[in-house]
């Protein structure tokens, strides 16, 4: 049995991955793809009254949320840090 989890992307979070620049797009994609393995690396931080996570990559956050059970971590939303903890 493997210890990674899966990966699933909302398709509101693969739209704010397309406004992105090249230059951070790959290293924001190089976090994403690094929570397969540890779900809660340092540097995460669990937001408040919520049960979804954020990491930070430069002037980015990626909020996640992390099914222990199903082994899986859905990202729900990707942008940059003036923007990503508004509510739509």
């Amino acid at each position: 049995m493997t210890d990674s989890y899966s990966l699933f992307i909302k398709r509101a979070a693969e739209r704010e991955l397309r406004r992105i620049s090249k230059s951070d797009l790959s290293r924001i994609l190089t976090k994403i793809q690094n929570l397969i393995q540890t779900p809660r690396p340092n540097g995460s931080e669990k937001l408040a009254e919520q049960e979804r996570y954020r990491i930070r990559q430069g002037d980015y956050r990626i909020i996640y949320t992390i099914d222990d059970e199903k082994r899986r971590i859905d990202v729900i939303k990707i942008g940059h840090r003036r923007e990503v903890y508004r509510k739509s």
